[in-house]
């Protein structure tokens, strides 16, 4: 027999006071755990070491769950750095290029400029006009050593010009045009230049051979040659000015006495033309007096007439002719 089919089959609580009931206890238990605090206890308690055996557990596993991702982390990191390394060594490399040039560049110009003051220095007693050129050709062959320069008549320079570098004389001009200049250099077969030798007052003839070294030709000098003996320019025949660099005597390889010249120093592309024509050049200028004649200037007055001395007054016994002496027997 069920339930419903007994004497208490139609009871039936009222579903209000149920819930109002549930209500009391569920807030008079939530009281009771407020006021109570046993929070410490029970982590204190039973929890409390169930949470560190958890946490015991956890911690080897969670390690070692994470090491893989770690890994792929850290590879991820590597395969990252190796490839930024790559860019960044690729622009590196690139800019090491660009500061080499930008290097080499300031060198250059800092050699350029070096050279360049240096050739501005050069200065000659008494002062002669000088014109700043560059060289842009080079002919050179067995017997002929020649330069362009690109300075010509448009600067004053003329055929015979004598050319400088920052070190000495490297030639002369032997062609312009307006814009250009031909010179003929020291080691040119067809070179001559008078040259003076200070230490033994000895003069020479500097003839050109194609070689680097020219010779010395018509030697005329009380003493002997020596190595280191200095050679200047002697301004004989006016074509150079007097006292110009030109090298120091050296013994060549076939025994003979030759000239290294100063200009082999440093690269001949900067040279000074000097705007030397005659000693004319060099003198002082004589003094001019403060009148000219001319056409126009009166002729000078004639001088007075000269003055007739007063005749002297006759004495008594003028008038009367002289006695004449006795002739002798």
């Amino acid at each position: 027999m069920s339930l419903r089919e007994g004497p208490f089959g139609d009871i039936r609580p009222p579903f209000r006071w149920v819930a109002a009931l549930a209500l009391v206890i569920a807030a008079i238990a939530a009281g009771w755990v407020f006021f109570s605090d046993h929070r410490q206890s029970a982590r204190s308690g039973l929890y409390g070491a169930a949470r560190r055996s958890v946490d015991s557990i956890a911690s080897p596993a969670g390690e070692v769950l994470s090491t893989p991702f770690r890994w792929l982390d850290q590879a991820v990191g590597w395969v990252g750095d190796y490839v930024t390394a790559g860019s960044e060594n690729h622009d590196l490399k690139a800019e090491v290029v660009r500061e080499r040039r930008w290097r080499d560049a300031a060198m250059t110009l800092q050699l350029e400029n070096t050279r360049l003051r240096a050739l501005m220095g050069v200065r000659t007693d008494p002062p002669i006009p000088m014109v700043l050129g560059q060289t842009v050709l080079e002919a050179r062959g067995p017997f002929s050593n020649a330069r362009l320069v690109d300075v010509g008549a448009a600067r004053g320079v003329t055929e015979g010009n004598p050319v400088l570098s920052d070190h000495g004389l490297v030639g002369r001009v032997v062609g312009v045009a307006p814009g250009a200049s031909r010179i003929l250099l020291l080691t040119d077969a067809e070179s001559r230049v008078p040259v003076l030798l200070p230490r033994m007052n000895g003069r020479a003839i500097l003839t050109g051979d194609g070689g680097p070294n020219p010779t010395l030709a018509f030697l005329r000098a009380h003493d002997a040659l020596r190595e280191g003996d200095r050679v200047l320019t002697s301004g004989d025949g006016g074509v150079f000015p007097r006292g110009l660099p030109v090298g120091s005597v050296v013994r060549g390889f076939d025994g003979e006495w030759r000239i290294a010249l100063d200009s082999d120093e440093a690269p001949v592309d900067f040279v000074q033309i000097l705007l030397f024509t005659d000693f004319s050049q060099l003198a002082p200028p004589a003094s001019a007096p403060t009148t000219l004649p001319t056409t126009a200037t009166a002729p000078p007055p004639p001088p007075p007439p000269a003055m007739k001395a007063p005749e002297a007054a006759p004495s008594a016994g003028a008038g009367k002719p002289a006695p004449t002496p006795p002739a002798k027997p």
